[in-house]
């Protein structure tokens, strides 16, 4: 459909309360998904959880067709999780690696990921390669190369980290991957809503998404792809008796396709509302989304170097809609001062991303990260606030 702001802003409640520039935490959601999530609640209450459940079972087995659309991928292939960690850790802690494992990943790892090389590399002897960026700070596609030289039992990148603007070169990842038959685990928690994914050119085996980022889902869901040549070589790291039904006294028999990931239980009311958002994104469409979202970020970034104090912290030579800069003030204090005068923003700290903070001696940095909803004039409003904080200060 045409991209109409007017209407896009009519129906996303928050705008009514400030201004948000904060879609790489979470997102405002539209009404819709309001509306999904607690109209099942609703109906929960009237009728039971099962009975609500069996009464909505086609709307809700069709979010996996709505991801599926979303990423480019068959509905067998996606899992429904209860956030981007629990998907990514499904995978993670279920490959069979052992000592001497070679997991090769990049400077910009998110910590959560990172803490979970660390662990096991304690527990099972794993060897953790970071593979080095190139001169604008992206992931290397020619030193990866260079490291592939030797056997590598996976590679596990986050795509779009959570400070820096960054976007890390995923297809050219998967393209040696696929080269070298190396699995690839991609994190696009921060790039799913906010660009297009397409899991068939980025040549990923496993990629794992939030909803309440940029796709404007509910919090406490995610979800989780695996590429079908894989779902059978891959086992979870917990089942239950959803994942893997009980055959026989002794023999339970994993399912076939990605929902040997999930278990039994799950929040169907937020489901509803990963479904309506997916929905909601398709309908105005991604390109659109990305366009606008990235050129709301550009103007950001544009004004903030016109304002004396203020640093940018981008990496590399593409940037996304997460803008990353400092000031000579305290974080705390700048977030508040905004908060004060209607406006959201965020931070993020040094260990979000350890080894690139180190590597650049970043600060704790200010985050905003405008979204397709925002207007122009809430991007000039934040710069005009900014710079009359810069003159304030003594």
């Amino acid at each position: 459909m045409p991209f109409d702001l007017g209407a896009i802003r009519a129906q996303t409640p928050g705008l009514q309360h400030g201004t948000h520039l904060l879609a790489c935490g979470s997102a405002l959601m539209p009404q819709g998904v309001v509306d999904a999530i607690t109209g099942h609640i609703q109906l929960e209450a009237e009728i039971g959880g099962y009975e609500a459940a069996a009464q909505q079972a086609e709307m809700l087995d069709g979010v996996y067709a709505d991801i599926s659309r979303l990423i480019g991928a068959k509905p067998q292939e996606i899992a429904l999780m209860e956030n981007a960690t629990a998907a990514w850790c499904q995978v993670f802690y279920g490959l069979k690696l052992k000592a001497g494992d070679r997991v090769l990943t990049c400077q910009a790892e998110y910590a959560a990921n990172y803490v979970a090389y660390l662990q096991r590399a304690e527990r099972d002897g794993i060897i953790i390669e970071v593979i080095p960026n190139d001169a604008s700070g992206a992931l290397d596609l020619a030193a990866l190369e260079a490291m592939l030289a030797k056997p590598a039992a996976l590679i596990s990148i986050t795509w779009i980290p959570t400070n820096g603007g960054l976007v890390n070169p995923a297809l050219g990842v998967g393209k040696l991957a696929r080269k070298y038959g190396v699995p690839y685990l991609l994190d696009a928690c921060q790039a799913v809503g906010q660009m297009p994914v397409d899991v068939a050119a980025l040549g990923c085996d496993y990629l794992t998404a939030t909803g309440r980022k940029f796709l404007r889902g509910p919090r406490g869901t995610g979800f989780l792809y695996i590429r079908e040549a894989m779902i059978a070589k891959t086992e979870p790291a917990v089942i239950d008796h959803f994942a893997a039904p009980w055959v026989s006294e002794n023999r339970y028999e994993l399912r076939p396709d990605a929902r040997r990931f999930e278990n039994w239980e799950n929040a169907y009311a937020l489901r509803a509302g990963l479904g309506a958002a997916v929905r909601y994104a398709l309908e105005i469409g991604i390109e659109a989304i990305h366009t606008r979202a990235w050129a709301l970020a550009d103007r950001l970034r544009d004004g903030l170097r016109h304002i004396q104090g203020v640093t940018l912290h981008d990496a590399g030579d593409t940037h996304c809609a997460i803008v990353s800069f400092s000031m000579a003030a305290a974080p705390g204090d700048v977030v508040g001062y905004l908060r004060s005068n209607g406006i959201t923003i965020g931070t993020s700290a040094a260990n979000s991303t350890l080894l690139d903070a180190k590597s650049r001696s970043l600060p704790t940095l200010l985050r905003a990260a405008p979204h397709y909803y925002n207007s122009e004039a809430e991007i000039d409003e934040l710069l005009r606030l900014l710079k009359a904080y810069r003159q304030a200060a003594p």
